[in-house]
């Protein structure tokens, strides 16, 4: 599907949706999404703009030289836009689509094959102020920044999460719930990584167009901005890690003080059975001379022993503080 948004001659933006079959093209396009864009309708493009879009495989390659390229008329760059879903436990899960973004004639092209919000919040803040946007490079300087938030959003959102994980190691003393809070780490831990992934792929793209001489002071002014705030995510970004890094070790030594207290209770109840169990095995043997079996006593009497002999031990270790 092909969306093109024109100026009108009232300084307006107009929303249409085009097809390849009508043959003509409107006048003053701003920018043109391409939203899951068929093979025919890329070609007409291709060969309208004299642009050479890429394939596939070239989206998705991680060279520098295939995130982003320019010639004397076009601007390529292919970055990571991350999409957000929820599972059917409504946990939230991150991934990182490419989306291509083209400029030729002031025109910006994006082809996608995925929905974005931030797409149709980039529409209606066009639709709204129009006056903000002069050419597609206006476009594509408010979409990186209006991603980047976006980023900084889902951070904050870790950030939080991560906090709330934190308490519970600290406070949590249900040895069944460590397997949910090292799911919950880990979890968090991969979400950190899509989005420095992401960010990191959206820096290269950034300081590239910033060199371009084909945008103006304004819009590299803006982009300088922009890439500052991108550095500072991807400095707390790092931080996060090592906040959950941190936390994953508070857990591993309160799994390790938890095995150790059960260990320590095995280790008393065997200590403590052994002279009962000594005395018993003793009197059990079948030896005919064994002068304790002829007392009146000796059966209440070795019972008594044997009583004494757990409680010792239990009294000893007690005040060593394994209980």
């Amino acid at each position: 599907m092909l969306c093109i948004y024109t100026k009108t001659h009232n300084g307006l933006v107009q929303k249409l949706q085009f097809n390849i079959k009508e043959n003509i093209l409107p006048q003053n396009i701003l920018w043109m999404d391409l939203l899951h864009p068929t093979n025919d309708e890329m070609n007409y493009i291709a060969k309208q703009y004299n642009l050479e879009i890429p394939t596939q495989e070239e989206r998705e390659e991680i060279e520098l030289s295939a995130r982003y390229w320019e010639d004397s008329t076009t601007i390529t760059i292919n970055t990571h836009f991350l999409m957000r879903t929820q599972t059917d436990n409504n946990e939230l899960t991150l991934t990182n689509e490419t989306i291509t973004f083209m400029t030729t004639q002031n025109i910006l092209f994006t082809i996608r094959f995925n929905d974005f919000k931030i797409f149709e919040e980039m529409q209606a803040r066009i639709l709204a102020s129009p006056k903000n946007f002069e050419d597609g490079y206006d476009v594509i300087d408010k979409m990186f920044e209006v991603r980047v938030e976006k980023d900084a959003d889902i951070l904050e959102w870790i950030d939080k999460e991560a906090r709330k994980l934190r308490i519970n190691v600290l406070e949590e003393k249900n040895e069944y719930t460590y397997d949910k809070m090292l799911k919950g780490i880990s979890s968090l831990q991969e979400l950190n990584m899509r989005v420095r992934d992401s960010l990191f792929d959206k820096r290269r793209a950034m300081t590239s167009l910033i060199k371009s001489d084909k945008i103006d002071k304004d819009i590299k002014h803006n982009l300088t901005i922009v890439l500052k705030d991108l550095n500072s995510l991807v400095e707390f970004n790092v931080s996060q890690l090592n906040v959950l890094d941190n936390i994953q070790t508070i857990l591993a030594s309160q799994i390790n003080i938890e095995q150790n207290k059960t260990i320590k209770l095995f280790t008393v109840a065997t200590v403590a059975m052994m002279p009962p169990t000594l005395i018993g095995t003793i009197y059990g043997m079948n030896f005919e001379i064994m002068p304790e079996l002829k007392w009146e006593y000796g059966y209440p009497l070795i019972v008594i022993i044997m009583i004494v002999s757990i409680i010792l031990p239990v009294i000893f270790f007690k005040k060593k503080g394994w209980l």
